[in-house]
């Protein structure tokens, strides 16, 4: 009889604390050995796994799920999560049709607390679920696993305001791999490499506590009095931090890829009994040397060769790359068109924008908010702004499209991507609604092409036929076909018989389905 590996012993997160360090270590191998052989053949969120499979271990170790609520930001952190879950037997079945959801999902397994597709949104929920647990006397805490990515969204700083008001048992473990899906950008980027450089500050806090405490009689009453100073404690501790300054207790910088070391200090996090924020370090894409080197291209994937991986240049035969073929041809001859991406510039196909024109391309982080009003802005003062970004994520800038593009008609061209039904990534990702809260805006002109010749030509007039806001919506993947009978002009017209009574309209991809 064939040896069972450590991994489908698992059968809950019980099974996990039964294991000793060397047994631990070995299951992340075989946690990291699973994930890469079946996302390569169903296809999903790889590199962010394989950088989270050591955490993910760790907080099974040392907490209680479900009694301890872990809330994934986004979600595509949490494959090895499922894998620990109950789940490892139908693993195989990953954003399948019936399947396993390739995010959390609290319909598929009381591990999972919450839905979780859209960045940025784990703290506020962990805030509210920590208070419900006050509130009703509940025991457990709350973790919220949350990118470095993530924090460019203007969500988490609502939520941190909040958070330490309450003193909840809450424990923000921030997973700093440098990247969202493109490379980070902006201040916080700078300001956490910044952080990573000062281990020593850290080190200084925590010989300064110890000692002060260890004073007979007084120690605990002194270090209490101290730390009730803010300014004295800043004085004395060289500096703080911006998490301090918000009301966490900041423990790390760590090493997320040090299983002891993880362990160690997730129970001091948890001994505190109040808002921790803990900053691990870990790599994306870490033990797939495909993924350690390029863990852009594998943050999302489709079916690939394991040996092999997948080298090749990405194709642009596809609606996003001729979208950014397009738009960077024009820019060639209009210096006044700029390029706008929430942290996605390979998914909205802008690649080849960037390399051409770096002065007039702007990646504003995952920040659909700021990147819509940013973009009114620069249309405000003479540019025209393209701002490309997926549909289901254009829903988070519907007040600024109202408010900060269509009001005073500002000229922005929304090129909205990923536009209809989607496929594998479930109900958090369908671009199902665009066109229902775009037209119910005045002042908005949505274009819906079918082809690229179609996308070319609108891309076109809305850069230069309209002075409002204007919405170019296509779908994912290639053009679909058409029937020969079809014109390839401006318009399409198809006459299947001239005696019929019916006619019928459509749009976008739907065309093809009209014959």
């Amino acid at each position: 009889m064939e040896r069972k590996t450590l991994l489908e012993g698992i059968r809950s997160p019980r099974d996990v604390k039964k294991l000793n360090d060397g047994q631990l270590e070995q299951l992340c191998a075989e946690i990291r050995e699973r994930l890469i052989q079946t996302v390569s053949q169903t296809g999903g969120h790889l590199a962010s796994s394989l950088g989270v499979v050591e955490l993910t271990v760790a907080l099974h170790k040392v907490f209680r799920s479900p009694i301890d609520q872990i809330m994934w930001d986004v979600g595509h952190q949490a494959y090895a999560h499922k894998l620990l879950t109950g789940r490892e037997r139908r693993f195989d079945t990953l954003r399948q049709e019936d399947g396993i959801s390739g995010f959390p999902k609290a319909r598929e397994s009381v591990h999972d607390v919450f839905l979780a597709g859209h960045s940025s949104t784990s703290l506020s929920v962990a805030c509210g679920l920590a208070r419900a647990k006050s509130l009703r006397q509940e025991d457990g805490y709350v973790i919220a696993v949350i990118g470095d990515g993530a924090f460019t969204n203007g969500m988490v700083y609502e939520a941190m305001n909040n958070v330490a008001r309450y003193r909840d048992r809450i424990i923000v473990v921030l997973n700093d791999n440098e990247m969202s899906i493109s490379r980070n950008v902006g201040a916080l980027a700078r300001y956490l490499a910044k952080i990573r450089s000062k281990h020593e500050y850290f080190k200084a806090k925590d010989m300064i506590e110890h000692g002060v405490r260890s004073i007979p009689l007084v120690g605990d009453s002194l270090y209490k009095a101290i730390y009730s100073s803010k300014a004295a404690v800043k004085n004395m501790l060289y500096n703080s931090n911006l998490f301090e300054d918000f009301g966490f207790d900041y423990l790390g910088p760590v090493n997320g890829h040090d299983l002891q070391s993880l362990c160690e200090v997730l129970r001091r996090a948890k001994s505190l009994n109040r808002p921790v924020l803990l900053h691990i370090e870990t790599q994306k894409g870490k033990g797939y040397p495909f993924a350690e080197k390029n863990p852009g291209a594998y943050h999302g994937v489709s079916k690939f060769d394991v040996k092999n991986g997948s080298e090749e240049a990405p194709s642009t035969d596809h609606f996003s790359g001729v979208f950014g073929e397009e738009l960077t041809r024009l820019a060639g001859e209009d210096s006044s068109i700029c390029a706008i991406t929430a942290a996605m510039k390979y998914g909205t196909g802008l690649f080849p924008f960037a390399a051409g024109y770096p002065e007039r391309f702007f990646d504003v982080g995952i920040a659909e908010e700021h990147g819509v009003t940013f973009a009114a802005g620069l249309a405000r003062n003479g540019m025209k702004p393209v701002f490309a970004v997926y549909s289901t994520f254009l829903q988070r800038g519907y007040d600024q499209v109202l408010h900060d593009t269509a009001i005073e008609q500002q000229h922005v061209v929304f090129g909205v991507d990923r536009a209809g039904i989607v496929g594998e990534d479930g109900e958090t990702h369908q671009g199902l609604f665009d066109v229902a809260f775009l037209s119910s805006i005045p002042n908005v002109v949505i274009y819906s092409p079918a082809t690229y010749q179609e996308l070319r030509l609108h891309l076109h007039k809305a850069l230069y036929e309209h002075n409002g806001p204007v919405a170019l919506r296509y779908p994912r993947g290639k053009e679909p076909r058409l029937p020969q009978r079809c014109s390839t002009g401006e318009d399409f017209l198809l006459i299947d018989d001239y005696r019929a009574k019916t006619l019928v309209i459509s749009y976008g991809r739907e065309f093809a389905q009209a014959y």
